[in-house]
């Protein structure tokens, strides 16, 4: 299941597509260093339980980091820090289980990290964020499937602003989360909503 938190990260990490889905959209916000509001961004993974069930479990405590070109939002360069010690589990029994060796393992791996290597154009507003997830000390390629939803100087602070909607999926054995597959799923869905704002 932690490895569905792999995935999302970002999932995270989808944010880092920022990559404008439209050009007119990004042309409302200038270039530079943006990052997420966290009370307006959300990172969640989801897995299958014996088929009985789709939990969906998020993380409070993360950082977004986007260096936009909103002139060529494939120039764009995003990180992602998750504390996995932050998941949230729905009971102390669950989040115990998720934090111990078995998956996340936060005594020995106090972070998870995306770091984006490129972005690319993948048709009808959507961007692919490819780059590398490192979960429990392993380190993947995943790549993320981001829609801008709007970008704007925000009515509220007047701070330019990018809504972002992202999308990944990993197999958390390869990150040395396999434990109860195929039982509960390998495969964890990571889901990303966040607002990005720029840095003052």
């Amino acid at each position: 299941m932690i490895a569905n938190a792999t995935r999302n990260t970002v999932a995270v990490i989808l944010l880092a597509a920022v990559g404008s889905a439209h050009a007119a959209d990004l042309s409302a916000v200038p270039s530079g260093t943006y990052n997420a509001d966290p009370t307006h961004s959300y990172i969640t993974f989801s897995y299958s339980h014996l088929g009985l069930s789709n939990p969906v479990i998020a993380f409070d405590d993360f950082t977004v980091d986007m260096n936009l070109d909103s002139a060529d939002p494939t120039k764009s360069m995003i990180s992602v820090t998750i504390d996995p010690a932050s998941v949230v589990a729905g009971s102390d029994i669950w989040r115990e289980h998720l934090t111990g060796a078995d998956f996340f393992d936060i005594a020995n791996h106090p972070d998870i990290t995306f770091q984006s290597t490129s972005v690319e154009g993948a048709g009808d507003g959507a961007y692919r964020v490819s780059g590398d997830m490192t979960i429990k000390g392993e380190t993947r390629p995943m790549t993320l499937t981001v829609a801008i939803n709007a970008a704007m100087n925000h009515p509220m602070s007047g701070d330019p602003v990018v809504g972002i909607g992202a999308s990944s999926e990993i197999l958390r054995s390869e990150f040395g989360m396999g434990k109860f597959a195929p039982n509960v799923s390998d495969e964890v869905t990571i889901n990303v909503t966040a607002e990005l704002v720029k840095a003052k």
